[in-house]
Formats: C-alpha cells, sequence, structure tokens
C-alpha cells in the first residue's frame, strides 16, 4: 500500500472482497477500516504485536521494580576472575558508583553543604542533590532503548 491511511486500507480491502480474515495490529484506525470495507471479515491481531505489546509490558514492569527486586535480593560474591571483559567493566563502574554513593551519603550525615561535596567529589550538583536525598543511590544503571525514546 502506498500509505498508512485509514482510506487507502479501506478502498484497497474494498477491491479485495475474497478476505476472509485481516490480520492487524491494535490500532483503531486498521480495524475501523476493515469492519467499514468488510465488515463480516474476522480481525485478529497478530503474533508480532501480541509479542511485541506483552513484552514492552513486561519489561515496563521489571524497569519500574528494579529497585525493590535487587533491594530484596541477598547480596552475593561476585569472583572478578570469572567475569567476561565486558562484565568486569561493568562490574568496576558498579564498584565505583557504590563507592561514590557511599562517600556522598556519608557526607551530607556529617553535615556537609552539597556545594562541597559537588567540589569534593567532582559529581554534578544535580547528581549529589538526588544521591543525597535518596531519590537515586541506585548503582544499577537502567537505560530506556533507542526504539522507546
Amino acid at each position: 500500500m502506498p500509505d498508512r491511511e485509514m482510506a487507502t486500507v479501506e478502498a484497497w480491502l474494498a477491491d479485495h472482497p475474497s478476505i476472509t480474515v485481516v490480520s492487524r495490529d491494535r490500532g483503531g484506525g486498521y480495524g475501523e477500516a476493515t469492519t467499514r470495507a468488510l465488515p463480516k471479515t474476522m480481525q485478529v491481531a497478530d503474533r508480532w504485536h501480541l509479542m511485541e505489546n506483552a513484552s514492552a509490558a513486561f519489561l515496563d514492569a521489571v524497569r519500574k521494580s528494579m529497585r525493590d527486586i535487587r533491594r530484596s535480593m541477598s547480596p552475593c560474591t561476585i569472583k572478578p576472575d570469572l567475569l567476561t571483559r565486558a562484565e568486569r567493566i561493568q562490574y568496576e563502574g558498579y564498584l565505583r558508583r557504590e563507592e561514590v554513593n557511599k562517600a556522598i551519603t556519608t557526607m551530607k550525615d556529617e553535615g556537609v553543604l552539597l556545594k562541597e561535596i559537588v567540589r569534593r567529589t567532582g559529581i554534578s550538583r544535580g547528581t549529589v542533590r538526588k544521591i543525597a536525598r535518596g531519590i537515586q543511590n541506585d548503582v544499577f544503571r537502567v537505560r530506556e532503548s533507542s526504539l522507546e525514546a
């Protein structure tokens, strides 16, 4: 089809009256066009879109619950010599972030001003503020996929 317009889909379907089943995503436009052009046609959600929607919902739920999940897990000892090079780099970053977070929290508890904590650590004021307020103390980094942005 030349485009995704509802009128185009409707016209194309009307030109193909022998169609009995339409597999589509759950967007309203295609359903409406199918209903108008071929009212007796069965409409089904295709497997790809069902899996895409289910995986997106799962990842969203996990992402929202990661802090609680990690808090409930018992700490384990990681043997750096068993890690791959990429895993070792990630682990070392985790250890650095954990150390910085503890240092910031300790300084804050000792009454050191945020401005001074920023100067001592070299961490941005916004990040220091979030860590000091307990908003961002998660040393695990969870990034959004470029597909989700």
